[in-house]
Order: C-alpha cells, then sequence, then structure tokens
C-alpha cells in the first residue's frame, strides 16, 4: 500500500486528541472597597469522534455512494450499504478498472439485504482483497462484505459486530426452520464466499447467537476460527 492509502487509514484508525477550553471568571470585593476579577483557564483533551475523523479523513476524495477511492489501487468502505450500493461500486470501477482492494474502514451496515449480497457477488467476481485494517469497523451486514474478499486480511484489534437479522415483519433466524429459505440464503452465500459447510454454519450460529436488538462484539482471533484469511 502506498504512503498516501497509509495515511489515510492511519489517520481514521488513530483517535485524534482535541483541546477544550474554558474559562470562568470570578469576581469579588474586598474589606478594603478593592475590586478584584479572577480569570481561571482550564483545557481538557477529548477524544475526536470516529465520524469527524473519517469525514476529514476522506475530504476532497472521489465518492461512489458508501466508497472512496483512496489511491489508483484501493477503495474505502466507509458507510452503510443501501439499495444503491451495487451500482455505484460498478460505476467506481468502471472509473477506476485499477481498483484490487477494498478497506472496510467503517462498515455500519446495511438496509438492503437483497443489496448487500448482490454487492459481496460483484466484490467477489472482481477479485477484490478485503482488508480491514487497524482500528477498523465492520458491523452486522458488513461481514457479509469481508466475506466476499477472494484473498482477506484483518488486523488483531479489527472490530467485528454481529447479530442476528430481523425481517421486515419482525422475524429472526430462530423463527424459521435452520433449512428455510430465510435461513439458507445467507448459509449458500457464505459457502459461495469460500467458507466450508462447517465453518458456514459454525459463522452463521456465532452471528445469530444475540437478538436483532443487541451487539456481540469480535476481534479478529474470534472469527478466524471460520474465515479464511491471510
Amino acid at each position: 500500500m502506498n504512503r498516501i492509502a497509509c495515511a489515510l487509514l492511519l489517520s481514521i484508525a488513530g483517535a485524534a486528541p482535541l483541546a477544550a477550553q474554558q474559562v470562568a471568571t470570578r469576581t469579588w470585593v474586598d474589606s478594603h472597597g478593592t475590586k478584584w476579577t479572577e480569570v481561571t483557564t482550564t483545557q481538557t483533551v477529548v477524544e475526536e469522534p470516529r465520524s469527524q475523523r473519517i469525514a476529514r479523513a476522506i475530504a476532497g476524495l472521489p465518492r461512489f455512494g458508501p466508497f472512496a477511492v483512496v489511491d489508483a489501487g484501493h477503495a474505502a468502505l466507509v458507510g452503510e450499504v443501501d439499495s444503491t450500493a451495487p451500482a455505484e461500486f460498478r460505476g467506481m470501477l468502471q472509473a477506476h478498472p485499477g481498483i484490487r482492494v477494498l478497506e472496510l474502514v467503517d462498515c455500519p451496515g446495511t438496509s438492503d439485504d437483497g443489496a448487500n449480497l448482490a454487492l459481496g457477488r460483484l466484490i467477489r467476481r472482481q477479485g477484490l482483497t478485503t482488508d480491514v485494517p487497524s482500528g477498523g469497523s465492520v458491523r452486522s451486514g458488513g461481514v457479509e462484505i469481508f466475506l466476499a474478499g477472494t484473498s482477506r486480511h484483518a488486523a488483531p484489534d479489527a472490530e467485528f459486530g454481529v447479530h442476528a437479522w430481523k425481517d421486515e415483519s419482525g422475524h429472526q433466524p430462530g423463527d424459521f426452520a435452520p433449512d428455510a429459505p430465510a435461513n439458507k440464503i445467507y448459509l449458500d452465500y457464505y459457502r459461495e464466499m469460500g467458507l466450508s459447510a462447517a465453518n458456514a454454519e459454525g459463522l452463521y450460529a456465532l452471528t445469530n447467537s444475540v437478538p436483532n436488538e443487541e451487539m456481540l462484539w469480535l476481534r479478529t482471533k474470534d472469527i478466524k476460527p471460520f474465515v479464511p484469511m491471510e
């Protein structure tokens, strides 16, 4: 990865401190009638919110929906996957055909599961590598995007947040038989992305081990038993 790409990802992953200043003024009159004013300045250091760090880091980069083009060979996923994401991805590759690595910097998931799986298949068809850099965060449907890489890499401190899906009627995986189409669509996708039957079932069980309203936070070591990666 070139220095531009490294600088972008490091600026996103690293906590950027901001200084906040508070000024307090106290005025009083002493026993001799002299008026005094005391000014106290307090400075505290706070961490810049992640969303602001990302916005600052990608400012000025070519954007295609949730994708930002870092350089000729790298793009970053920095937003939610919605119904337009597959078309945005195709448009990005048409404009930048040399992209070979998709950096999963901040992946909050998807508002459209069908589009998310379609995007994953496009990524796979293009033979891209998926990489979660140090400090990167992949949540919910973002895990399916990570699986799409023909080769995968994740830093040891990469963050993966998983939970059960929920359909428009409020049903979750446990409301259906294991071999029902609602569950099979994900297991088939996992197999299509190169996971063995046992690993597909194990990863699917892990992602569904907490309800949709909760989040199970994992690190790279927790998903490596199920997901082959470099």
